[in-house]
This record gives structure tokens, sequence and C-alpha cells, in this order.
């Protein structure tokens, strides 16, 4: 709702117009969806209706079967077995019954008695073990024989065995009709299916008797996983099909098997039978949608066309024009009322302009004041921090460091002194020119001019702070590690990055401290991205809790304990970074610690001046560790 109401009057319209057909939709779904289901059910019921009808084809044709099995049975060459006439009796019926294999009249020992292919392939008399004589002679009624392969036609075939009787009642032989399976889905050809049904006909064991797609293929074969007796299958249901094709099966006992007879319709045919409807129905919904969308339209245009011309005079207004907006014929007594309204607030807004100007020229003195403490602020930082080094060094150290330089001269110029004394004496003024040097970065450092920007080398303002912090970082068994990668010069003012850095190292140490950590590591990395040169200080201190880190850069914010630190140190860092175009950040680190950095611009190499002797004792290789 928070974005309804903050798009244009038209939109809203519309976007509330498409939600009422939310529901309306749902019911469409839900009607569909309804639908559906219907014409599945009429779907399933017509599988069963079909197979029941198929079922009674399918009886009728073996009826047909058992009738011309009961004129064969009385006919004189079959009851007298006589195999010369049987063979030319058995032929011309197999010709003008292409569903049947074969006829074969046997006797009770299964001796050939006639065959309708024997006489054709001109075979001899012979005993055919055919495991429906035993059936029919101990019976003495007819008999379905299994699935089997015919031993004459070498084709899939089901036998129909029948009793055949002397004149007094005795069973004497056995008619066998060899139906013919691949060809019995022809007895279903006259049945209306959809596209892609099928008829299936299967056995007690589930296997496949008959099919009218593909009989060939799919004779022999399992139609259910395991077998299930006809008296247990089920009406109707919905399955996969043998060739993988989901449908509605409809399923009918045929006693006289005892077979199943499944009509199978594909469930897509349900779809495609909705189609038309859906199709109707989908025009009915998408100009009902045009026609309110329509009348939306034309209602947000009136009311836009309403509200445009107080827009533009609040936009005039917005502008630095009060003049009271142009009167229009207001198309009802809302719009009439707002217009009154603007006029007011034109008028209030003339007169409080001049005390706006009064207030803006006040802010800006103000702000100018911040910016002259924010330079004092600077200054004191800087200082404040030079006088804690300066104090605890510089006047402990500069006299001694006069007094042994002048004794090691005087000491050098003895002519007896050996070369190893002369090494010593060397080394010891090389150390105490280095204490000098200290000294001096830190009375340069304490200098309160600290002149325009120019182009700095971090290297070396990396250098200082190592002179400056390396020996009490020792002290304090905290190990010092720079990698400077990059050698770009950026411009800004020496000693004010040598603070920022300075401040980023001493934050570093008494994190460490704090955390009794020891040793204890600080790492110092310089290298370029982009087109700037970034400045790492890494420690592995206790780091920044979460809740203090949004306070980090805030004036007068530490987490030191009193006496300990000014809560200065990382505002005015951040003062000093951003007044040269750059960025300072904090995060945590894969110590546990935490991080301080600072981006600055890479100087223009036009901006770049030949160093002099002081800067150029600064440059040159920096000490890895410490």
């Amino acid at each position: 709702m928070k974005l309804l109401r903050t798009q244009p009057i038209r939109r809203q319209i519309v976007a509330l117009t498409c939600l009422l057909f939310i529901p309306f939709g749902l019911l469409v779904a839900w009607s569909a969806a309804r639908t559906r289901v219907e014409r599945q059910a009429e779907l399933q019921e017509q599988a069963s209706a079909v197979a029941a009808t198929a079922a009674a084809y399918l009886t009728q044709f073996l009826s047909a079967f058992d009738s011309m099995a009961a004129v064969l049975a009385r006919h004189p060459a079959v009851v007298s077995l006589d195999r010369a006439r049987c063979d030319e009796l058995f032929p011309p019926i197999l010709r003008q019954q292409p569903l049947l294999l074969n006829i074969v009249l046997s006797d009770t020992k299964g001796v050939v008695r006639g065959s309708g292919l024997h006489a054709a392939a001109g075979l001899a008399p012979s005993v055919v073990e055919m495991p429906y004589v035993q059936d029919v002679v101990s019976s003495a009624a007819p008999v379905v024989g299994e699935l089997t392969t015919g031993p004459v036609s070498g084709k899939p075939t089901v036998v129909l065995a029948y009793p055949v009787f002397d004149e007094h009642g005795t069973v004497i032989g056995t008619l066998g009709l060899g139906v013919n399976l691949a060809r019995l889905e022809s007895v279903f050809g006259s049945i209306p299916l959809p596209e892609g049904s099928v008829i299936t006909v299967t056995d007690y064991a589930s296997r496949v008797l008959a099919r009218s797609r593909e009989p060939e293929r799919y004779i022999g074969t399992l139609a259910e996983p395991r077998a299930v007796p006809p008296s247990e299958v089920a009406p109707m249901r919905v399955r996969v099909g043998l060739d993988g094709v989901p449908r509605f099966y409809g399923n009918a006992t045929i006693d006289r098997g005892p077979w199943v007879l499944s009509v199978g319709i594909p469930t897509s045919v349900a779809a495609a039978r909705l189609a038309p409807l859906w199709r109707r129905n989908l025009t009915i919904v998408i100009g009902s949608i045009a026609i309110v969308l329509s009348l939306s339209l034309w209602l947000s245009h009136k009311l836009s066309s309403g509200l445009g011309g107080l827009r533009l005079a609040a936009q005039r207004i917005a502008g630095g024009d009060l003049s009271p907006p142009e009167q229009r014929p207001a198309m009802n007594r809302e719009l009439a009322d707002l217009q009154e309204s603007f006029n007011a607030m034109a008028a209030n807004l003339r007169q409080t302009h001049e005390a706006l100007d009064h207030q803006v020229e006040q802010e800006r003195k103000m702000r100018e004041a911040l910016q002259s403490l924010q330079r004092q602020v600077v200054r004191q930082e800087r200082l404040a921090a030079v006088g804690q080094l300066v104090s605890g060094v510089a006047h402990e150290l500069n006299n001694p460091l006069q007094a042994i330089l002048g004794t090691a001269e005087l000491i050098e110029r003895e002519a007896h002194l050996s070369r190893e004394a002369l090494d010593e004496i060397a080394f010891l003024k090389t150390q105490s020119g280095r204490a000098r040097e200290i000294i001096r970065n830190l009375s340069r450092f304490g200098s309160p001019q600290s002149g325009p920007p120019s182009a700095v080398n971090l290297r070396d303002v990396i250098k200082e702070v190592v002179q400056l912090r390396g020996r009490d970082l020792a002290n304090a068994s905290i190990s010092l590690e720079v990698e400077a990668i990059a050698d770009r010069p950026v411009r800004a003012n020496f000693t004010e990055l040598e603070q920022v850095t300075l401040n980023f190292v001493i934050n570093a140490q008494q994190s460490i401290e704090a955390s009794r950590r020891k040793p204890g590591r600080i790492l110092i990395r310089l290298w370029e991205t982009g087109k700037k040169m970034r400045l790492e200080v890494h420690d592995d201190g206790h780091g920044v809790s979460p809740e203090d880190e949004p306070k980090l850069f805030q004036p007068f914010f530490t987490t030191k304990p009193v006496g300990k630190g000014t809560g200065l140190g990382l505002s005015v860092s951040y003062g000093i970074v951003e007044s040269y175009g750059g960025s300072i950040g904090y995060y945590s680190n894969a110590w546990g610690g935490a991080t301080f950095f600072f981006e600055l611009p890479i100087a223009d190499a036009s901006l770049i001046s030949e160093p002099d002797d002081q800067s150029s004792v600064l440059h040159g290789p920096l000490p890895t560790k410490l």
C-alpha cells in the first residue's frame, strides 16, 4: 500500500482495478478446475461404458466360436476321427475365419487326427503336447487354454478346446480352435474411441492377450507389475500404460476366460475437450477486463486533467514563484478548496521568505566558525600527540646524544686506534645519528604550521612513523611489518598524513595492549587501487564491537579508559582525509582485530616536483619487519 500511495492517480486507479480482478480470476480458475474434474469423471465413465460394450462384443465373438465348434463336433468326419476327411474339412473353414490360426482335432491321447495347417504343410500324424487335451477329457467341458505359441503357425495364440462325443456320450477326442491374438483387435474396430485410446485384453496372470495398438509388440508382456486376478481389478482407475501414456482405464471381466478387458482413454483428451470452453471463457474475461480498464482510464484522465493545473501551480511555487496561482474552473468542490489552499500557502511563504534568508545567513556564519574550530582541533590534536612523544623522548635524549657524538668524534681522532675500534665508533655514530633523526622528525611533526599541500610519497610517511614508533612497539613485544608495493605520490600535506597514520598505529598498539596479547602484530600495507593509493593498518587486538562501529569517527567518542584518549584522533583523521578528496574507514580483519584504512587520489604527474635533499633521504627501501 505504501508503494501504491506514491504512484499517480491514473496508475492507482488502474492498479486497484487490477486488484479487483484477482478474486474474479480465482473464481474463473476454480470453475475451470471443477470443469476439468467433471470432464475427467466423464472420460472415466465413458471408458467404463466402452469396456462393458467391448466385453460384450468379445463375448459374442467367443460365442460364435462356441457355435462353430458345436457344429464341427457333430460332423461325421470329426466324430469318426478321420484324418483325411478332417484335413479336407478344416482348411476352407480357416480361410473363412481370419481370426483363427488353426483347427486341430486330437484323440484322448493327444494324437492329431486332423489339422487345418498340417494338410497344407504336408505333415504326418504326430502326438502334440497340448495341456488342454487332458483337461477337456477329464472335465468333458470346453476349456480355454493359456497363452502359448502355436506349434505350427509360430504365432501367439489361445486355444479354445471343446470335447468331441461319440453316439454314447463318451469323450473320444478334443477339438481345438487356435485364436489369432494378433488380429483379435479387429473385433473392436467398430467401437468409436478418442484418438490415442487403446483396448487391451489380459488373462488371469495380467499378460496381454490382445491390444488394439501395436499388438505384435505387447502380446505376452505383463500389463501390471504383479498378477492381479480379474475379480480384484478395479472398475475404473488412472495409470500409465505400457507405452508410457497416462490414461483413464475402464475395466470389464470376461468370465469365459477368465479375462479382463480394459479400455484406456488418454488423459490429454480431457484437456482437448476443455480447450474450446477455456478459449471462450478467456475471451469473455479479456473482453471484460478491457472494458473495465477503459472505463478506469477514462475516469483517471478526467481526474488527472483537473489536478494538472494544481500541479503546475505547485511547481511554480517550488521554483520560487510565490505569486497566487491562476484561478481555473474546478470540476468539483474538493479541487476548488485545494486552489484556495494554494493561494493561502503562497501568501504565507512570502511572509516567511525574509525570515528564511536571515536564517540562512546565520547558518553560513556558524558553518564558517565550525570550520575554523575544526582546524584548531586538528592542530591541537597533533600538538597533543607530539607533546606526548617529545616530552618522553626528545628532552631525555637530545643532550646525551650530542655528548655521545662529540665524544665519539674525539676518540675517532686518536691515531693509535685499531680498525675494529674505528668500526665500532662508526657504528656508534650511525646509531646516534638515527636517534637524532627521530628527534628531528618529532620536532618537525610538532610544528604548528602544516604548510600547503604538495606531492607526498606515502612510503616516506610510513618510514617516519616507523622511526617514531618502532622502538616503543619493540619494547611492548609488538612486531611492526610493512608491505609497500606502490610508489605513486598523492597531493596532501606530509605532516597531516603522518598524523593520520600515526593515529592508526597508536590505536592499534593500545588495542593490542588492552587485549594483553603477546607477542602482538601490526601490519602497514600500501598499494595502488585504481586511481587511488590505499594505506591500511592491521592489528590483532580485540577489535571494535558492532555497536561502536557507527560512532568510530564521531568527535569525542572513545572506547579507551579515562586519561588514555581524547576521542578526537579518528575524528581529526577523518577531517584530514576528507579535505583531500579521500575516504577513510574500518573493517574487522581475519586476525580478529581491527583494520583502519584511508584512500587518496594519485597526484597528477604535472604537479610532482624534484625532491629536495631532505625528502630524498626518506626514499629508498622500507624495513619489512621490526
